[in-house]
């Protein structure tokens, strides 16, 4: 029986062998000078796809929420990660913030690969680092760093009829960006984008 981990990466490598127009970037929107690297984990538990238990959860995402208090991005949901460090890869950097942020040990995480860079208008370019996890460890929150993390389903953040089109001011100007709202938490931003990018990139708007 194909595992959801084999299913993810026949679909990472497919879907970076491909040419994929349209993916999101804010390449446009960034300061001048040198960007800041860093990297982000897209930690997807490792659940069947279907089940026989209609109240299984199914596989999700892993978010945290930042502090409110945080100079950068306040209160935002975002992926674990952080700034790439001087020696760094981006998949060292994304488990090593994953692990400082959520206790998440990085023996316990399978990274499928790095997927597009997405550059903000804050000054940062980031790579996203696919990995799947297993469920339910025991995370914990870095009270420095975090306020609180949570699964989102898989199902629901790959699903197009779920992304808002809205408008927001960063950097002090208009501009449009997506959201997703999971309950009370909201999804948008930069966060968004990447997981639309993810989309686009894995699935070719077909189903998992």
């Amino acid at each position: 029986m194909t595992t959801l981990h084999d299913r993810l990466v026949a679909l990472y490598r497919a879907g970076h062998r491909r040419k994929v127009t349209g993916l999101r970037d804010d390449v446009d929107w960034m300061p001048e000078g040198q960007p800041r690297r860093a990297a982000v984990l897209v930690a997807i538990t490792d659940r069947p796809l279907t089940s026989e238990d209609p109240s299984s959860p199914g596989p999700g995402i892993l978010f945290i929420q930042r502090p409110t208090k945080m100079r950068r991005h306040p209160g935002q949901v975002a992926f674990p990660g952080g700034g790439i460090d001087a020696g760094e890869t981006p998949v060292q950097a994304a488990l090593r913030e994953a692990e400082e942020e959520i206790a998440l040990p990085p023996s316990r995480v399978c990274v499928i690969g790095e997927s597009d860079r997405y550059r903000t208008g804050s000054g940062f370019d980031i790579t996203p680092v696919i990995a799947t996890v297993p469920p339910d460890l025991p995370l914990v929150a870095s009270p420095a760093e975090v306020d609180s993390w949570f699964e989102a389903p898989l199902s629901f953040l790959l699903a197009p009829e779920n992304v808002n089109k809205t408008t927001a001011k960063l950097m002090g100007r208009q501009r449009h960006v997506l959201e997703m709202q999971f309950g009370d938490y909201r999804i948008w931003g930069v966060t968004a984008a990447i997981l639309d990018n993810l989309r686009r990139r894995l699935l070719r708007g077909a189903p998992l």
